[in-house]
């Protein structure tokens, strides 16, 4: 089932059988643990001898190991002898709307679908139905490419957000989502995963046609304030970024290998995904902070002001926090100083892109280095620090989140932390591609 105008298919999905151990089956996403190679030996003990997405994955923790080649052959073995021994039962035109809660109770819902890679474009600026939040790093996409390339199956760990501050599009599917079709509780404390098999037309029919309100034109045009010229956004990314340029990557090369018609209906033209509502009470936005190093720190901040008049905007340095104010304010310390900066006419949507904006262009010209800080007491410690400044940036508001990717093309590097509820989860849900 096709909903083309917003890039929607609900899939075929495979899902492991009555006899198979979901506990050791379901691992945490493979760049998860990524310097602790001693979580995955740990992993590869406890599933040695039975049947895992552990060995149908690439830890990033193994990258340096030099056993690409044989990690790869193996997974593809794997994955075909999943395939032909009858490990999964397919679930045909169907959604899996997936609950998770973590040891401290919180919860997280999310719906597990496909998306059209037609649909997306990951190059900052994009005007497409479904974009990127932040970045993409081209040079992270080959060795990625490479593992996907030939894989008969896909295990998707991929975060894709709505903006429905109403609640009313993914949470009344779980109103009446019928009985389980899983319920188990996760490895290493991972928390538990619980899932339901979403096949009624008409609750799938209905859903679709909530998204594609959320996606009109005039509506959305009058939501964020913008103009037509901006295209509409109704897919932003929220974890996953570069797996679903892979996808991307991958789709793109097919195409020109063999031509759009030869390929359109081919199952690499979509990617899995776990849609969730930006508002969904276990998403947090934790602001992440920046320290700059060896720098004279009053040269720095006196080149805020030549910098700041180049963008338009006009900059000041005061004791206390202004309230009330549209200006962008972020807080600082230096061995000597502390402060508050305050940016008026920004440039950008988000104080941390009027903050980042500047350090780039600072560092372009002068010695230093930046870091990307959690933890204001961090900060600070670091920030007082000799030739070091410490930058305290404000938590983004969720309603922040897609007006800024329409109006600035991408948020700032490093903008915030979006803790989910545990480890990320690789999905128990797997598509045969």
């Amino acid at each position: 089932m096709k909903f083309e105008s917003i890039g929607l298919e609900i899939p075929n999905i495979l899902l492991p059988n009555k006899d198979v151990d979901l506990k050791k089956w379901t691992v945490v996403a493979c760049d998860q643990y990524s310097s602790e190679p001693e979580y995955w030996n740990e992993v590869a003990e406890c599933t040695k001898d039975v049947k895992s997405t552990y060995k149908l994955v690439f830890p990033e923790a193994y990258l340096e190991d030099g056993r690409d080649e044989e990690i790869i052959t193996s997974i593809n073995s794997h994955m075909k002898e999943y395939v032909e021994d009858g490990t999964f039962v397919e679930y045909k035109d169907t959604m899996i709307a997936t609950k998770r809660i973590t040891s401290d109770g919180r919860e997280r819902k999310g719906l597990v679908l496909a998306l059209d890679l037609e649909k997306y474009d990951y190059s900052v600026g994009s005007q497409t139905l479904i974009r990127a939040t932040e970045g993409t790093i081209v040079d992270r996409l080959p060795p990625r490419v490479k593992i996907r390339k030939d894989a008969a199956l896909e295990l998707p760990h991929i975060m894709v957000l709505i903006d429905d501050p109403d609640k009313n599009i993914i949470e009344p599917i779980f109103e009446n989502a019928g009985k389980e079709i899983y319920d188990f509780d996760m490895m290493k404390g991972g928390g538990r995963l619980t899932g339901y098999a979403i096949k009624d037309e008409a609750t799938i029919t209905e859903f679709a046609g909530k998204l594609e309100k959320l996606a009109d034109k005039d509506l959305f045009m009058k939501k964020y304030g913008c103009d037509e010229k901006f295209g509409q956004l109704l897919f932003a990314m929220g974890d996953g970024n570069h797996s679903l340029a892979t996808a991307k990557l991958i789709w793109e090369t097919l195409k020109e290998e063999k031509g759009f018609e030869a390929v359109k209906d081919s199952k690499a033209r979509y990617a899995l995904v776990e849609l969730v509502n930006l508002y969904d009470d276990s998403l947090d936005f934790e602001p992440i902070h920046r320290v700059i190093f060896n720098i004279d720190s009053d040269a720095m901040l006196e080149a805020m002001n030549a910098y700041y008049t180049s963008v338009g905007a006009k900059v000041s340095l005061v004791d206390t926090k202004p309230a009330d104010t549209d200006a962008h304010v972020a807080e600082f310390f230096t061995e000597t100083k502390s402060g508050f900066i305050v940016i008026d006419n920004p440039a950008c949507q988000l104080e941390a892109g009027s903050i980042q904006d500047f350090i780039d262009d600072y560092l372009s010209k002068n010695d230093g280095t930046v870091d990307y800080v959690h933890g204001d007491a961090t900060t600070k410690n670091l920030g007082t620090k000799p030739g070091n400044m410490g930058i305290l940036l404000p938590s983004m508001s969720k309603h922040a989140l897609f007006k800024t990717v329409i109006f600035d093309g991408s948020l700032p590097r490093k903008t915030f932390l979006m803790p989910v509820v545990g480890p990320p989860l690789i999905n128990a849900d797997t598509l045969l591609s």
